[in-house]
């Protein structure tokens, strides 16, 4: 019974970690993009904007139901993956926007971000390398 109850707790501790693992916002390093708040990241990947800092973007997110798209969701939009589709759901049926492209994983994300100055995506932090230019990290 111990043994289960122990079990139990470290499993709980590791989830939980994951759960609070920290989001990098990423661009190429080509980009002009050197950093950015919270707002900026939002209202890009919300199509209320196309640029942050003057440069031109093009926002990549993560899978549905990714631990990163959750986070990034959660402390960037501010919103459940439920809002996210019901806002995307109403922008595509009146025709005044189109969701970001979805990727699959972190390094997709990067690979892409990597190759295309006007990219920006996002990643847990512990996978960030020289290939990608973080501008924010939450």
């Amino acid at each position: 019974m111990l043994n289960l109850r122990t079990t139990a707790i470290v499993a709980g501790l590791l989830l939980s970690s994951s759960v609070l693992a920290d989001i990098a916002i990423i661009v190429s390093p080509a980009s002009g993009v050197s950093t950015a708040n919270t707002e900026d990241v939002a209202r890009v990947f919300l199509g209320k904007s196309k640029e942050i800092a003057g440069a031109a973007t093009l926002p990549l997110d993560q899978a549905e139901g990714s631990p990163a798209r959750e986070q990034f969701n959660e402390k960037i939009l501010h919103k459940s993956q439920a809002q996210v589709k019901a806002y995307w759901s109403k922008l595509i049926f009146t025709g005044k926007g189109t969701p970001p492209k979805d990727v699959a994983g972190d390094d997709a994300v990067k690979a892409q971000v990597a190759a295309d100055p006007k990219a920006i995506g996002y990643i847990d932090a512990a996978a960030v390398d020289a290939s990608v230019k973080v501008i924010l990290k939450m």
